[in-house]
This record gives C-alpha cells, structure tokens and sequence, in this order.
C-alpha cells in the first residue's frame, strides 16, 4: 500500500492542543491515519513516542522564538 502525503497547510491560531487547548505548533500525521495536533510542551514531551507512530511531523515551534518584520517608518 502506498499512502501519498499532501503538503500539510501552516498551523494556525484555531488549532488547539489535543492535549492541553492551548496553541498548536505541531502536526503528527499518523501511520495509522489521521493526525494530533500538540502544543510546543505536549510536542517536547511526546516526542519520543510520536517519532515512533508518525509518519511525518510538521514542526513549527520556531514561530515562537522569531521575531516579525517589521517595517521601519523610514520605509513607509
């Protein structure tokens, strides 16, 4: 059997935690099908265990630590 990923769309701030509520910032798809969504702790905390059932994992916990563009007034 062949299963064909498509490409996973960016989290936003509507996907929640499954575990928590709070903000997802990770996706695991799943071996077995479907998919969990994970907050930044939940996702550290699990890692082990999802590596181990996932068959991929969208990981955008960088998010949390880039600072935005913002323009400058002189480029206004």
């Amino acid at each position: 059997m062949t299963t064909v990923l498509t490409p996973a769309s960016p989290l936003t701030a509507a996907d929640r935690c499954d575990r928590c509520g709070a903000q997802a910032y990770l996706r695991v798809v799943l071996l077995s099908g479907g998919e969990l969504l994970f907050c930044a702790h939940h996702g550290r905390k699990f890692e082990p265990e999802l590596k181990k059932i996932a068959a991929e994992i969208q990981d955008e916990t960088e998010r949390l630590t880039s600072v935005p563009n913002i323009a400058s007034e002189e480029e206004r």
